[in-house]
């Protein structure tokens, strides 16, 4: 298995419908927590993604550059198959897109908004909380930020 990097103009059909797919498997059935995941944001993204043996789509996430109007990167949409759980694939899944993050805005700060019960894991790769909780889509939430 190995790690895919595409911004999304590059996807294929079957990989952006794959992405769509887990996020929707995970996000809105498996938290059920219905939302609008189209939310506009895919096109100016770049999209972080495995596939196992079996050709499944195991984990991704969505990266963004800093731009004009926001100087620092960020990581969403981190989500990791259940199937796939349990295995390190997530923290395998974090280590890369920070990496990218690195590469991309190697002194600018990475900033995430992570679902409070994950709070934890997000510390451990060094992100803090920038702000108080708050519901989003009905699930708890906290701004967190990673220091060059």
């Amino acid at each position: 298995m190995i790690w895919q990097i595409k911004h999304f103009s590059e996807l294929t059909t079957t990989e952006l419908y794959d992405l769509l797919q887990l996020r929707q498997d995970v996000f809105v059935v498996e938290q059920d927590c219905p939302y609008l995941d189209a939310d506009g944001s895919d096109p100016q993204a770049w999209h972080l993604f495995r596939y196992d043996d079996n050709n499944q789509l195991v984990a991704s996430a969505r990266l963004f550059k800093p731009s004009e109007t926001n100087p620092w990167s960020r990581i969403g949409r981190v989500v990791t198959a259940r199937s796939a759980r349990r295995q390190g694939l997530g923290r395998d899944l974090m280590t890369e897109a920070i990496k990218w993050c690195q590469r991309e805005a190697p002194d600018g700060p990475i900033q995430l908004g992570a679902q409070v019960y994950l709070r934890e894991f997000y510390q451990s790769f060094g992100f803090t909380e920038i702000g108080a909780e708050y519901l989003e889509d009905g699930i708890p939430h906290i701004d967190m930020e990673r220091q060059p």
